[in-house]
């Protein structure tokens, strides 16, 4: 299973990556763990399906993030 950087995920789903601190903050996204460096992992997969479907949500079905928390 392979695992990126926040930045990586971010240029492979074409949002900011500040936006995925703020899914993580939030609790819409799960980082799967850390390097000893202190770095966020994502499972790729996962987290880039997670994200489109938050966008998703947020974009076609206009929810908010409290929303889509419920949903989630």
């Amino acid at each position: 299973m392979p695992y990126i950087k926040i930045g990586q995920l971010a240029n492979k789903v074409g949002v900011l990556p500040s936006t995925i601190h703020f899914y993580t903050q939030e609790g819409l996204l799960k980082e799967s763990r850390r390097t000893k460096g202190g770095y966020r992992l994502y499972d790729e997969k996962k987290a880039s399906q997670q994200i489109k479907r938050i966008n998703d949500l947020k974009l076609k079905k206009r929810l908010t993030i409290s929303e889509i928390k419920q949903l989630i």
